[in-house]
């Protein structure tokens, strides 16, 4: 006879064996038209079915044991079975359910809330990449309305004053509240135009809560700032410093002070990166070699900074291939700064600061303090920035006569005498000497390192100095923004793994659907990089400067 098989409905295990009285003995074999002919020849299966499925027996089956028909072909029965073994077997079955039911149901909320976090963060890039899009559109739209930045921060201005106005008719001001907020903004004209530029978006709730906050802090006075340097990109370019000063100019004049750039003017110089250039009727002497020599004098803008370009009527030191690199290159540059200094006070200019950049510009300092400000310029400061310590330039002390300066008051070791070659002058030295403020610009480097570093000649004049020294990062400020962080970037990246470097460059190139070279991304991408850090630095350094007393001897 063959073995009775057990059928329990979709149960993953059979149940124990019932007692012989449990058990009702079918001798019909399943039929039905989707039953082979083997299977309907088959013979008799004994079926079983435990009453913990009694409360489904209503729905499928009747009291008579009526049969209901499976998957496999086979017949089950509801059966009715002893009510006192059952109910046991019936609650550890539940019991198991359950228990499966509710890990199942944990591990399905963690899983959504994982979820959600991932769809809000996607959510919030969405949003800044929309909005976004939305400035980079108005902006679009502004050029092609051939609408001026000037004109569009000035309707801004306008609209924020009509804003005050609604919020007085609606109660949310009295009209004294009013009256001092438009005497203090039209007070702070440059500083709000700049700081509330886009409020076309906000309630006026929220727009008076961020004026008021605005208005609290103390308001400084703009700053007017002159760099007198070698070079800035895009109009004359060969090495970092070009970077700096651009992007440096442009993120301190955001900040509404005035920043100018005065360059000499090269054969080679960049006429593209230069809007609305234009040569002055006027012309202007400078002193050098014991003579004075007219000076052409060229205007123009590069992203919003102005520009003044110098160009010798009469010497041919910067009508040259090269920005620098010749064997006279002091007598070059020694006398472009004299006769940057001769502009700014025949101008009539009186800048809060003058920056100067490496040896090219450091004999500035000293023509400052010794000669310039005497004639108006007191209240103004000398900020140098040194990039490399290895470039001092040394010369003989007699050179210094052509510019103006006296070899017997500087050929001192506490001035411009090189603590090496004592028979020379350093140029560089002059200008740590003579500022009021140096930076100097590493990556890895503290200031300890720095001033007692084995490749220059400069440890004791440093240290001397140490006071009004600051050190100033090449690239990125750490605790303002790690590309390993940001998770809006396409491929995070870092020291250790810079591939993603590499494919955000790729897709920086594909928004902005570049197909040229790729070294003007990398410019850009670094002016933006340096922007981030220098605009932070250069305010600190500012109002030390500003505190700090004029050169003592």
């Amino acid at each position: 006879m063959e073995t009775p098989r057990l059928v329990v409905g979709a149960a993953s295990r059979a149940p124990p064996p019932a007692p012989r009285s449990q058990r009702r003995r079918i001798l019909r074999p399943c039929g039905g038209a989707h039953c082979s002919p083997s299977a309907r020849a088959a013979p008799p299966v004994l079926l079983t079915r435990c009453s913990s499925y009694s409360s489904s027996r209503e729905g499928n089956g009747d009291s008579h044991g009526k049969a209901r028909r499976e998957s496999s072909g086979s017949v089950r029965l509801d059966v009715e079975a002893d009510s006192d073994q059952v109910p046991s077997l019936a609650d550890e079955q539940r019991e198991g359910d359950i228990t499966e039911l509710f890990n199942l149901a944990q591990r399905n909320i963690l899983y959504i809330n994982k979820q959600r976090l991932i769809a809000m963060e996607e959510m919030k890039k969405l949003h800044d990449e929309n909005n976004l899009l939305l400035e980079e559109i108005q902006g679009l739209e502004t050029e092609m309305q051939g609408i001026p930045l000037e004109a569009a921060q000035s309707s801004s201005f306008s609209e924020l004053l009509l804003r005050i106005d609604t919020m007085v008719i609606s109660g949310m001001i009295s009209m004294t509240e009013a009256s001092d907020l438009r005497e203090k903004l039209v007070t702070n004209r440059s500083i709000i135009q700049s700081t509330f530029c886009d409020i076309h978006h906000k309630p006026n709730t929220e727009l008076l809560s961020e004026l008021q906050l605005f208005l609290r802090k103390p308001i400084e006075k703009p700053l007017h700032i002159v760099h007198i340097c070698s070079e800035m990109y895009p109009v004359a370019s060969c090495g970092p410093l070009s970077a700096y000063v651009a992007s440096l100019s442009c993120e301190i004049q955001k900040k509404a002070n005035l920043v100018e750039v005065i360059l000499p003017k090269y054969t080679s110089i960049n006429l593209d990166g230069i809007h609305g250039l234009r040569r002055s009727e006027a012309e202007y002497e400078s002193y050098f070699g014991g003579l004075w020599h007219k000076n052409k004098i060229w205007t123009g803008t590069s992203s919003g900074v102005g520009l003044v370009i110098i160009e010798p009527s009469q010497l041919s030191y910067f009508s040259r291939d090269m920005l620098r690199g010749y064997p006279d290159d002091f007598e070059r540059f020694s006398y472009f700064s004299r006769a940057s200094l001769d502009y700014i006070v025949k101008s009539g200019k009186r800048p809060d600061i003058i920056h100067i950049h490496n040896w090219e510009t450091a004999i500035v300092a000293p023509l400052f303090w010794e000669i310039f400000a005497h004639q108006g310029l007191g209240n103004t400061r000398i900020l140098l920035t040194c990039q490399d310590l290895n470039s001092e330039c040394l010369e003989e002390p007699n050179k210094l006569e052509m510019c103006g300066l006296d070899p017997r008051k500087l050929h001192r070791p506490d001035r411009l005498q090189d603590t090496n070659k004592t028979h020379l002058v350093n140029i560089l030295k002059g200008g740590i000497v003579y500022s009021n403020k140096v930076v100097l610009m590493s990556s890895t480097h503290s200031k300890d390192a720095l001033i007692q570093g084995s490749r220059h000649e400069l440890q004791s004049t440093l240290a001397a100095h140490r006071e009004k020294i600051l050190v100033a990062s090449y690239g990125l400020d750490g605790e303002l923004w790690d590309p390993f962080k940001d998770i809006y970037l396409p491929r995070r990246y870092s020291a250790n793994d810079i591939e993603g470097k590499s494919i955000c460059r790729q897709a920086l190139r594909r928004r902005l659907r570049f197909n040229g070279d790729s070294s003007i991304i990398d410019v850009s991408v670094m002016i933006i990089q340096m922007s981030i850090v220098l605009k932070k630095q250069f305010m600190l350094l500012c109002t030390g400067i500003l505190r700090s007393s004029s050169w003592k001897r």
